[in-house]
C-alpha cells in the first residue's frame, strides 16, 4: 500500500466515525427537543454506548498504521491529502490519551446532567444539579489531564474549542477587552437612556416563528438540507453532511429573545451549510474553531441583524405582522429599542457591550473550578458576587444566575471564551469584508444577502479545518487577532446611538 493509498484508506474510515458521530448527534438533538422526560436514562445509556463505539473507531490501531503509511511519502500527496493527513493524525493522537471507560463516564454522566439541570433550572434548585456537576467536573478533569497540558488543565480543554489558544493568551485578550467595554460602559451610563419597551409588547409567537423564517430564507439557509424546532436553550447541531438542524425559543412578551436567537443559530448554520464538497463529511469538513464559528453567528446577528440598515429593510413586514406595537414607531425608534445597553441577568440576551462581560464572568469561574480554588456548592455565591463585580447587579434566584446556560451540564469546560472570540474575529473579519465589497449597511438595506454570503463562504467557510483559526484570521485580515477592531466597531455604534 503507498502513501496516496493510505490516506484513501483514512478518508473512508474517517467517514465512517462521522456516520457514528452523527448518530449520536441525532440522539442529542431529539433528547433536546421532542424526548419524553421519562426516557433520560434510558438515552444516557445509549448515548454513552455509541460514545463508547466512537472511541473505539477512532481508535482503531489500524488507523496508526495508515498514519505511519501514508508519512513514508508526503511528496506524492496533494496539498488536500496532505492537510487531511496532518489533522487526522492529531485526532488520533488526541483520541487514543482518552479511554475507552472515562469517554463512556463523561457521555453518560452529561446525559444525565442536562436533564437534571433543565429540571433545576425550572424549579430553581441548584442544590439538585449540584452532585451532577461536581461529577461532570471531575470527569472533566481527568480529561484534561489524560490530555496533558505544559501550564495549565485549562489548556488541554481549550484545544477542543479554540486550537492554539492559551489561558495567557486569553487573559491578555479578556483584560484589554475588559478595559475598554468598562470605559464605553460609563460613557453610556452617563448618557440619556433609551427605551426597549416596545420589544416588551405582545408579540404573537406564530407572527415571530413566521417572521424568523423568513429571515433565516432571506439570509441564505437551505431548508432542503435543515430544519429549525424549538428547545430550552437555542443551538445548532450538524445530524449529516446535509442536515443542519437549528433551535430556537420564543417569548411573546419579549421581542429579542426569538428573532435574535434564530438569526445567531442560522449563523451557524450557514457556515456548516458553506463548508466545501470536497471536504464536506470528513473530519476536516468542519469548523476551525468554536470562536470562528461564532464570529459567523455573532456577525449576522449583531452586526446585521443589529443594524438600523437591517430593520429600515424589514419595518414594512414588522408593521404588517405587528400593527398595533408598530402604529405609532418609526424605524429609530426599534433600532435603538434592539440596542438599548443594560447590565442584565440572562448572557444570551445581553446587548452587545456587555455579553463579553458575562463571558469572562464563566471564564474566571472555570478557572477557579479547574483550579480547585472554588467548590461547586458555592458557585450562587460566587456567580452572584462576580455579577455584581462585573455588571454591578445581582441575581433574585439561581434560574437567572448560575443555572441560565447549559454548557456546563454538557461538559463543555472551555468554550465560553469562544463567544467573546467570536466577536472580535467578526469585527475583524466585517472590516476586510467592506474593503472588498464597500458598507454591508448598503447591501444589508437592499437584503443584498447572497453578496455577503458568497464573500463568507469564499473566504472562510469554505476551508473547514485546512486553515487553523490563526491562520485563518491573518490570511483574511491581514494581521492575528486585535481586540481592538471589535472595540472601535462598538465605540462607533454606539456613541452614535447615544449620542456622546
Amino acid at each position: 500500500m503507498n502513501s496516496v493509498e493510505a490516506v484513501k484508506k483514512l478518508i473512508e474510515l474517517d467517514k465512517e466515525s462521522r456516520i457514528i458521530e452523527d448518530i449520536g448527534a441525532i440522539l442529542g438533538w431529539d433528547q433536546e427537543t421532542y424526548m419524553p422526560e421519562g426516557a433520560v436514562e434510558g438515552r444516557a445509556d445509549q448515548a454513552a454506548f455509541l460514545s463508547g463505539l466512537s472511541h473505539q473507531h477512532k481508535t482503531n490501531p489500524e488507523i496508526a498504521e495508515l498514519i505511519a503509511q501514508a508519512n513514508k511519502d508526503l511528496s506524492s500527496l496533494n496539498d488536500f491529502e496532505k492537510s487531511f493527513l496532518g489533522i487526522r493524525e492529531e485526532d488520533y493522537n488526541k483520541e487514543t490519551r482518552l479511554s475507552s471507560q472515562l469517554v463512556k463516564d463523561l457521555t453518560k454522566a452529561t446525559a444525565l446532567a442536562q436533564n437534571a439541570w433543565a429540571k433545576a433550572r425550572k424549579e430553581d434548585d441548584f442544590q439538585s444539579f449540584a452532585p451532577y456537576l461536581q461529577k461532570v467536573l471531575d470527569l472533566t478533569r481527568q480529561k484534561a489531564e489524560a490530555l496533558g497540558y505544559e501550564e495549565h488543565p485549562y489548556d488541554a480543554l481549550l484545544e477542543d474549542y479554540e486550537p492554539g489558544m492559551r489561558v495567557n493568551e486569553l487573559k491578555a485578550i479578556f483584560g484589554e477587552l475588559k478595559v475598554g467595554l468598562v470605559e464605553l460602559l460609563g460613557k453610556i451610563r452617563k448618557s440619556p437612556q433609551n427605551s426597549d419597551d416596545l420589544i416588551r409588547l405582545d408579540y404573537p409567537v406564530d407572527k415571530q416563528d413566521a417572521f424568523g423564517r423568513q429571515v433565516m430564507a432571506d439570509l441564505g439557509f437551505d431548508s432542503n438540507r435543515g430544519r429549525l424546532d424549538l428547545s430550552t436553550h437555542p443551538f445548532t447541531t450538524q445530524l449529516g453532511a446535509n442536515d443542519i438542524r437549528i433551535t430556537t425559543r420564543y417569548d411573546k412578551n419579549f421581542f429579542n429573545g426569538g428573532i435574535f436567537s434564530t438569526i445567531h443559530e442560522t449563523g451557524h448554520a450557514l457556515y456548516e451549510q458553506g463548508i466545501g464538497d470536497n471536504i464536506s463529511g470528513t473530519t476536516v469538513g468542519d469548523g476551525t474553531s468554536l470562536g470562528i464559528h461564532e464570529s459567523q453567528s455573532r456577525f449576522w446577528e449583531n452586526m446585521v441583524g443589529r443594524s438600523k440598515a437591517f430593520w429600515e429593510a424589514y419595518w414594512p413586514q414588522m408593521q404588517s405582522l405587528f400593527p398595533e406595537n408598530m402604529s405609532s414607531l418609526s424605524v429609530d425608534d426599534l433600532y435603538k429599542a434592539f440596542n438599548k445597553v443594560e447590565s442584565s441577568f440572562i448572557r444570551t440576551e445581553a446587548d452587545e457591550v456587555t455579553y463579553s462581560l458575562h463571558i469572562i464572568l464563566r471564564f474566571e469561574i472555570e478557572l477557579a473550578l479547574l483550579e480547585g480554588s472554588i467548590k461547586i456548592q458555592d458557585l450562587p455565591s460566587i456567580w452572584n458576587e462576580k455579577m455584581e463585580e462585573l455588571l454591578g447587579i445581582v441575581p433574585s434566584n439561581n434560574t437567572e444566575g448560575v443555572l441560565q446556560d447549559v454548557h456546563w451540564s454538557f461538559g463543555l469546560i472551555g468554550y465560553f471564551p469562544t463567544y467573546s472570540l467570536g466577536n472580535l474575529y467578526s469585527a475583524q473579519f466585517k472590516v476586510a469584508m467592506e474593503k472588498e465589497l464597500g458598507p454591508i449597511s448598503g447591501l444589508t438595506k437592499d437584503k443584498k444577502f447572497n453578496i455577503i454570503l458568497n464573500w463568507l463562504h469564499t473566504n472562510i467557510h469554505q476551508w473547514g479545518r485546512l486553515k487553523k483559526a490563526g491562520e485563518l484570521c491573518k490570511e483574511v485580515t491581514g494581521e492575528n487577532l486585535n481586540p481592538q477592531y471589535f472595540l472601535d466597531y462598538l465605540n462607533d455604534k454606539y456613541s452614535d446611538i447615544y449620542g456622546f
